[in-house]
């Protein structure tokens, strides 16, 4: 039995591409090991703040000095972190928002990478993250091919996840993608493609 943390990322609700695509993952994953428990985490309805001058000066300061506002602004960081800590899996749903990932996910991350909790740098100044023995599976979709060809280059969804998430001890990703939606001859084949190429380890 696994814990699976599920982030959503794109508004589209149930017509999201790479929503539906994190949907099979899931499946799959649960395929592999019955009784697992998913939890959804659904960024196009609970928005996480961006962070501010309160979200970020209420991180280094002890919880029994907080005034009101910052007891309540640092509830947003503890509970993303929290459920990243209890998650043995993480389906991250990262659609390609102008050849990055939503701001929204963004948001969600900057409130979970955070010093002293789930990173720090080590004694010889290199970064070491918290979040070890973690497993994580994006789920991206994009109106074109940014996997390989000329575009790939344009792709800053997947370095990005992957860097941001091996700085915080997660170094097992694996990334599948629905790729092409716009482009004809490929798009009616994507999401089938990406379905056939999910592998769980």
């Amino acid at each position: 039995m696994k814990k699976i943390l599920h982030i959503i990322s794109s508004p589209r609700g149930e017509a999201s591409i790479s929503k539906k695509l994190g949907d099979t993952i899931i499946e799959k994953i649960k395929t592999k090991y019955p009784g697992s428990i998913v939890k959804e985490r659904n960024l196009g309805i609970g928005h996480f703040p961006h962070l501010d001058e309160l979200q970020i000066g209420s991180w280094s300061i002890p919880s029994e000095n907080h005034s009101d506002e910052q007891a309540a602004a640092i509830k947003y960081s503890e509970e993303a972190i929290a459920e990243m800590q209890e998650a043995d899996i993480y389906v991250i749903g990262a659609p390609f928002y102008n050849f990055a990932i939503p701001s929204t996910l963004k948001a969600y991350l900057d409130h979970i990478a955070r010093p002293g909790i789930t990173f720090r740098y080590n004694e010889e100044g290199k970064p070491e993250g918290y979040l070890k023995n973690k497993k994580a599976y994006i789920a991206t979709a994009s109106s074109g091919v940014y996997s390989e060809g000329e575009f790939q280059s344009f792709d800053f969804v997947s370095p990005y996840l992957k860097f941001l998430l091996g700085f915080l001890g997660i170094s097992d990703v694996s990334i599948f993608r629905v790729e092409g939606l716009k482009i004809e001859g490929v798009k009616e084949i994507a999401f089938e493609k990406a379905v056939a190429s999910v592998e769980i380890d």
